[in-house]
């Protein structure tokens, strides 16, 4: 008799997104595969509103990128420590029976449920986030490098495919500088198609502002094989053409001058180039001021000609 005074249903609990710049890999997720959130509590007498359900933060580190399995569509692009997003919303709660009170209808006897809670499968993409990318073919040499000039300890073997998933590393330059450097897995003709490793590979690509090509010294043709990986990373992504490229000659201890002036005149003029050997160590210096060089300025980025 004195009226309504249901209050209103708290929210369900959202599944939230947050950044965490000391993960660097998805793996604490892996038996993390059903989530869910807390439900939100009913409304109670005196307008009491009921509390809100529990919300679930998942940290990823940055780089992560959050999409719909079914529809295949990107929900989220985490990329700053942290920076939160919420990727399952909860559902809204209901309103209490005072909300419908009228002047002819001053005691409801009704009130709105709550909202569902919305369910699916969500799929976690991260992409390497590092300053420069090795390209290369299986075997081109790119772990042997990565081990020479960081700390980083890749598998390395003389078969195709020793990396299966990016390394990253560290180099340490002059005056306590550094950069990131990451190996990635080798690309083969028609890995824009998906063979070999395909997107494994080329999907971490995208990030990385400078692109190292290491072409093996012993290469049947250098310049055939560097417009084939450059011609990969266009029919993947038009846009990576507009990055910085330089070239590495791998394996270069075996060569003399007059092998070394050779492979030069092949390769195009407008892409700085150099020859290095991650055994004997020769050109590295000159790599790693060539690469932090690239870094820090503002510059065309380089295509080949014909």
């Amino acid at each position: 008799m004195a009226g309504p005074d249901g209050g209103d249903g708290g929210r369900g609990g959202h599944i939230i997104l947050r950044g965490n710049q000391n993960l660097w890999t998805l793996l604490h997720l892996r038996y993390y595969k059903n989530v869910i959130a807390e439900n939100g509590e009913g409304g109670f007498k005196n307008n009491m509103t009921g509390k809100d359900g529990e919300d679930i933060i998942i940290e990823v580190p940055l780089g992560t990128i959050a999409r719909d399995e079914e529809s295949g569509e990107k929900q989220a692009e985490i990329l700053e420590d942290g920076q939160e997003m919420v990727w399952v919303r909860g559902g809204r709660g209901g309103l209490g029976n005072k909300n419908f009170a009228t002047a002819t209808n001053q005691a409801p006897e009704y009130a709105q449920p709550g909202e569902p809670g919305i369910e699916g499968w969500k799929v976690l993409e991260l992409k390497v986030l590092a300053d420069v990318g090795l390209v290369g073919f299986p075997n081109a040499g790119k772990s042997t490098l990565l081990s020479a000039i960081t700390a980083a300890k890749p598998k390395i073997a003389d078969y195709a495919f020793t990396t299966l998933t990016p390394n990253l590393g560290m180099v340490e330059y002059r005056d306590g500088k550094s950069f990131c450097i990451a190996d990635l897995p080798g690309i083969i003709e028609g890995a824009s198609e998906g063979k070999g490793l395909g997107y494994r590979f080329l999907r971490h690509i995208e990030r990385n502002p400078v692109l190292l090509f290491m072409i093996p010294a012993d290469s049947k043709d250098h310049r055939k094989e560097l417009d084939i990986l450059m011609e990969e990373l266009e029919k993947y992504n038009p846009e990576l053409m507009d990055k910085k490229f330089i070239v590495a000659i791998s394996k270069s201890d075996m060569l003399d001058d007059e092998l070394k002036t050779a492979i030069s005149k092949e390769l195009p003029a407008n892409i700085p180039h150099l020859f290095i050997s991650g055994v004997s160590g020769a050109g590295l210096t000159a790599l790693k001021d060539l690469l932090w060089k690239n870094l820090q300025t503002e510059i065309p980025a380089a295509k080949t000609s014909s």
